[in-house]
This record gives structure tokens, C-alpha cells and sequence, in this order.
């Protein structure tokens, strides 16, 4: 008999992490540097460790379960009718599937750029978008022929207008392009159907992961065949917290801010978006009215992408916003910055650096999030019918809740790391974030866990979720 019900691997770019469940309880906790040249020494290295702290020769675990963002992500390029809708559609398809778009084109960019960039990106996966279904049937068949043109390897996903998809795939069985086909990810003007397209690309991901090396090993041992991406595992655990489950209703709105050393990813959860009608959604490409939506900026994070912090807030506006005026002080930091991105393992070791850091993770934050929410519109648009004090975009007002993932808040007092959040708060501005929300700090970095386990079995992730949560 198995002494504990979940065992759950995360392979990191840095870090791998091991969580061990028992009874909905966090049994261990552990982490340990991933290694690139075989990933199973780094997963049997943590391995190691639980069992020395548990002073036990063999951990066994009913369910072995895995996720993984040490790939980076398949390179995806998006092809469609145009470009405003297929960008739209294509990162809600992004969003938890493990692909990261690299290019967008469409049939408003000539025939030959569209060719040249799949060429030069050579991607991983294209996802063959366009038209509604019944709708324009010509971009799909064009884009299929300058697939074949291109002479790019990758799997194309084709997901446009049912009524083109047979003669799209027929152009690409012919040129020995290997394709699938899904349902249409926008079949019609106020509908997003993205699933089928998620799941054809994760089982890429899968695919592409297990190549490397040490990952076949772990594949043999996982118990449900799957090792999903980390963000997609984090989105999943954020929208059962806001849903709940079929006998226990979750705990509605909320915000994920997961702030890593590369990028900071905004997710928020609306479940309430779940019951309106087409014409309360309105037009799906100029509105945020998805229950799920998930922002990432590439650009802002605590190690890799500080100087991305940097570039998007200088560092005077930064000390400013505090009331710092020390020159000196001011020419540490920006070296500090410099200095983080080539060692990305670098923990803060004097007071100095401990403010650097919250500085950094205070102002991703802050960025990351008005990005991610909507604002008040301030101008009148006749031709959009726009008024002055009008909501544009994701209305974050309601939300209740705000959850923080990610190292810096697992590293510190909870205390502090709520505070990193209510300063991002503090200037609102005309953004469309929170009124009052309770902050809630994922100190045991467990939320990306309840969405894996909830692959298995969701009530027992749940409890999981409630009880770190103290919920």
C-alpha cells in the first residue's frame, strides 16, 4: 500500500520542485538546481532529500505527477485572416498550452513576408487560424499553400473555418506537412472555443519535452501520462479556486500574480463571465469578457529580465515614486540590476540588496498589472461610440482577491510580501484594479500543485488549495 497520495515534479529552468500530499496535507517541500545536461539528476537529487528529511529509505506515492517550463515553450507562429482577430484568438490559445508566440501574420501582410517569416522562425507549431465558421474560406486555403512553400517542418494546427478545413489539410497532406485538425478557435464573432487547439499543442509539448535528456525516465514513472506546462498548471489551480468544484463553490474572483525571474504573469478568473449572452460579450477581439484571461510580460522579472524592469520604469522614477534621492544609491541599483541578469541564481545577501529586490518586484508588479486590467477611458470616440469615464477592457474593481506566487513571496515574511503587492496597488491611476482586496501569499509556492492533482482529482485538490490558503 502507497504511504502517500501525491508525489508532484516541477522542472524548472532553474529550479526543480517536489511537494509530497498526504490526507490533502503537505507532507514535504523541496527544491534543488535543475540539471540541464540529464533533468533526473536534479528530480532524484530532491528526491534524496525528502527522504532524509522524512528519514526514509523509499518514497511511494499512489500518484506521480509532473509539469515543466525548463523547455521554454514551443515556438509558435500565427497564421490567420487578420491580424487584430488572429492575435486575439492565438493567445488565448497560448495561454496554458505551452507554446509561446513568436510572430502573427495575416492575409493584410503580403503573401512572400509571410513566407520569409516562417522561414526564419522555423517554429515548432503554426496554428492555421481564419475566418468564422461558414464565413472566409480563401485565407485558410492560401495560408495552408505558403505552409507548404515554406518548406518549414513544424505541425500545423488547423483551426479555422470548419468549411475550409478539409481542403487546407489536403494542401498540406500533399506537401508532407504534418497537421491536425481542430474544432475553429473564433466560430463565430463573440466566441472563443479554444480547448481542442490547447490540448493539440500540449501533446506537442509533451512530445518535445520528453527529448530531453533524464525526462523518458521521469515519463515511466508519472502515473497519468501528462506533464503539463507550469503556467498552464497555475491557470488551471486558479480557476478552480474561483470556481470551485461540482460540491463546493470556490471563492470567486481573483487575481494570480506569479512573479518569476523572467517574466510576471497576471492570470484572473471571472466566473461570473460564464453566464452572459453573446451580446453582453460583445465582439470578442475588443473586450476582455473571457472568465479566464492571462497576461505575461516577457519582459519583467527579478533576475533574467531586471533590466527589463529598468527599461520600462527608469530607475530615477522608481526612487522618486519612494522619495529616495540618493545618487549614489540610485547607480548601485541600476549596476544591481546588471548584475542579477547574468547571475540569475543570486539571492539578495545585505539589507541593500533585500530593498533592491523589493523595488524590482514592486514595480513588475505594479507594471504587469495595469496591463493587464482595463482602464477609464479619459477621450470621447464617436467612431467606437468611447465617452469620457467609460470602462475600457478587463474590470478588475470587484475582485476580491489577490493571490502572489512566485520566489521572492515564498522567500519572505508574509507580511512583507503582501506589502510588495499593496504598494503595486497604491497608484492606481485610471486602471481598472481592485478596490479593497484581501492578499493572500502562496508562501509553500503550492498553487501551480492543486492544478495538477486537479488533472486526477479536483475536490482533493481543492482542500489542498483551501487549506494553504487558510480559505
Amino acid at each position: 500500500m502507497c504511504k502517500y497520495d501525491y508525489l508532484i515534479i516541477d522542472i524548472g529552468s532553474t529550479y526543480t520542485k517536489l511537494r509530497l500530499f498526504k490526507d490533502c496535507e503537505l507532507v514535504a517541500t523541496v527544491q534543488s538546481p535543475t540539471t540541464v545536461d540529464n533533468v533526473y539528476k536534479g528530480i532524484k537529487a530532491g528526491q534524496d532529500i525528502i527522504k532524509e528529511q522524512l528519514d526514509e529509505d523509499k518514497i511511494e506515492a499512489k500518484n506521480v505527477l509532473a509539469s515543466s517550463s525548463a523547455a521554454g515553450g514551443l515556438r509558435m507562429v500565427a497564421m490567420g485572416y487578420m491580424t487584430r482577430v488572429t492575435a486575439k484568438a492565438a493567445k488565448e490559445v497560448a495561454m496554458n498550452s505551452g507554446s509561446k508566440i513568436l510572430e502573427i501574420v495575416s492575409n493584410e501582410n503580403l503573401p512572400e513576408y509571410r513566407v520569409q517569416i516562417l522561414k526564419e522562425i522555423n517554429p515548432d507549431i503554426i496554428l492555421l487560424a481564419g475566418g468564422t465558421d461558414f464565413g472566409d474560406e480563401s485565407s485558410l486555403i492560401e495560408n495552408a499553400s505558403l505552409i507548404v512553400e515554406s518548406k518549414v517542418k513544424g505541425v500545423v494546427v488547423i483551426a479555422g473555418n470548419i468549411k475550409a478545413q478539409a481542403e487546407a489539410a489536403r494542401i498540406l497532406r500533399e506537401g508532407k506537412v504534418s497537421h491536425v485538425r481542430v474544432p475553429n478557435i473564433m466560430p463565430t464573432i463573440h466566441q472563443l472555443r479554444v480547448k481542442e487547439a490547447r490540448d493539440a499543442i500540449h501533446r506537442e509539448f509533451i512530445k518535445q519535452i520528453t527529448k530531453a535528456q533524464g525526462l523518458s525516465i521521469l515519463q515511466e514513472e508519472i502515473t497519468n501520462d501528462k506533464i503539463i506546462p507550469t503556467p498552464g498548471a497555475v491557470l488551471i489551480a486558479s480557476e478552480l479556486l474561483a470556481k470551485g468544484t461540482y460540491l463546493e463553490k470556490g471563492i470567486g474572483e481573483i487575481i494570480v500574480v506569479d512573479l518569476g525571474g523572467a517574466t510576471t504573469d497576471v492570470h484572473s478568473i471571472i466566473p461570473g463571465y460564464d453566464n452572459l449572452e453573446d451580446e453582453e460579450i460583445g465582439l470578442i477581439v475588443s473586450n476582455e469578457k473571457q472568465v479566464s484571461y492571462r497576461t505575461v510580460e516577457g519582459n519583467l522579472g527579478m533576475r533574467i529580465s531586471a533590466m527589463g524592469v529598468l527599461d520600462t520604469v527608469s530607475p530615477k522614477a522608481i526612487f522618486h515614486k519612494r522619495g529616495l534621492k540618493d545618487e549614489e544609491l540610485l547607480e548601485e541599483f541600476t549596476q544591481y540590476c546588471t548584475e542579477v541578469e547574468k547571475t540569475p541564481r543570486h539571492i539578495a545577501e545585505n539589507e541593500k540588496e533585500y530593498m533592491f529586490d523589493t523595488l524590482i518586484a514592486e514595480t513588475a508588479v505594479e507594471v504587469a498589472l495595469k496591463r493587464h486590467a482595463g482602464f477609464i477611458s479619459t477621450v470621447a470616440d464617436p467612431i467606437t461610440g468611447i465617452l469620457p469615464g467609460m470602462p475600457i477592457g478587463r474590470d478588475l474593481r470587484n475582485v476580491n482577491t489577490i493571490i502572489g506566487v512566485g520566489g521572492i513571496f515564498s522567500h519572505r515574511e508574509a507580511s512583507e510580501s503582501k506589502k510588495i503587492i499593496e504598494n503595486a496597488l497604491k497608484d492606481k491611476g485610471i486602471s481598472l484594479l481592485p478596490n479593497d482586496p484581501k492578499i493572500i501569499i502562496d508562501e509553500n509556492y503550492i498553487l501551480y500543485t492543486g492544478g495538477i492533482i486537479s488533472q486526477v482529482d479536483e475536490e482533493y485538490a481543492f482542500q489542498i488549495l483551501k487549506k494553504q490558503f487558510k480559505l
